[in-house]
């Protein structure tokens, strides 16, 4: 029990960090951006390159995912994506998904259609085992440094937007982007980083996922509707609310899988129809409830 709740969190964690960019871009930016899932892609396949062609290390290889993925993102929004703010969101949605569809058919012709081998280091082979019996917690060293990456990243990104010039600017941006152009702000310029934020972490965590989720070109398509499962569930509101919901969900995914593996993701379809039957704007979105 102890190791499936670990390995649940884990799990969940990282969600949350493949999620974190879609939470950005849809709730500070009113952007629904479905091709999110290309760019997790995108940083796993940096990883996968770098380590097979160039001879990097893998740790060296995380920083590459996100500063790549984030200059992806910082030229797709300012060819693409900018002319799509405003545009009603059906549009935005069959825009992001075009757009995924080429990248997944493009990632096919490139790279083929298997899945990639990630080769990890060996100190990330470990395993720790505590306890006896039913109550025995073995633990992955890797996993447990998802947890600890993926909570310090929760911890900079809510300081990024709470308590820093730039996230008062993001704000105002999104609250009335005339207003704030009136005052100074340069709109463009924080939508631009602010997506290629959301960017570069799909990357790092399609980076981070690479061993435990598979990577493939159909990974986009797989994932995406969890990514969507966060947001929806934890509001966008807030770091805090996809970060419950993936560890909420991650765990269920987890548990359901190793007791009812013939369900497969039933339960936690389950479990999100049920959440947002109780809080159908979130856990964690003001105003929900009422």
């Amino acid at each position: 029990m102890p190791t499936l709740l670990f390995d649940g969190i884990s799990y969940g964690m990282l969600l949350f960090v493949l999620s974190l960019g879609l939470a950005v871009t849809m709730g500070l930016m009113n952007f629904i951006n479905l091709a999110h899932g290309a760019f997790a892609m995108a940083g796993g396949y940096v990883l996968v390159v770098l380590m097979h062609s160039a001879g990097w290390p893998f740790l060296a290889c995380l920083p590459a995912a996100f500063v790549v993925t984030a200059l992806l993102g910082a030229v797709f929004e300012g060819t693409l994506y900018r002319r799509m703010y405003g545009k009603p969101h059906l549009d935005q949605v069959l825009f992001s998904i075009g757009l995924t569809y080429m990248a997944v058919a493009g990632v096919d012709y490139v790279m083929g259609s298997q899945q990639q081998n990630i080769e990890l280091p060996e100190y990330f082979s470990q395993r720790f085992e505590f306890g006896h019996g039913a109550l025995r917690l073995g633990m992955g060293s890797y996993r447990l440094f998802i947890i600890v990456a993926c909570f310090v990243l929760a911890l900079l990104l809510q300081a990024l937007l709470t308590r820093t010039r730039f996230g008062s600017r993001l704000r105002a941006a999104v609250d009335d982007p005339r207003v704030a152009a009136g005052l100074g702000i340069p709109v463009n310029r924080v939508f631009l980083v602010t997506f290629a934020l959301g960017s570069g972490l799909a990357g790092l965590g399609g980076a981070l996922g690479a061993d435990i989720l598979g990577l493939d070109p159909g990974f986009p398509l797989k994932f995406m509707v969890y990514f969507l499962i966060v947001c929806a569930v934890g509001g966008t509101s807030s770091i805090t609310g996809p970060l419950l919901a993936a560890l909420v969900l991650g765990i269920a995914d987890v548990f359901g899988k190793y007791y009812v593996p013939k369900l497969g993701s039933f339960i936690v379809y389950t479990l999100m129809i049920v959440i947002l039957l109780w809080r159908p704007q979130g856990l964690f979105t003001r105003g929900s409830g009422k």
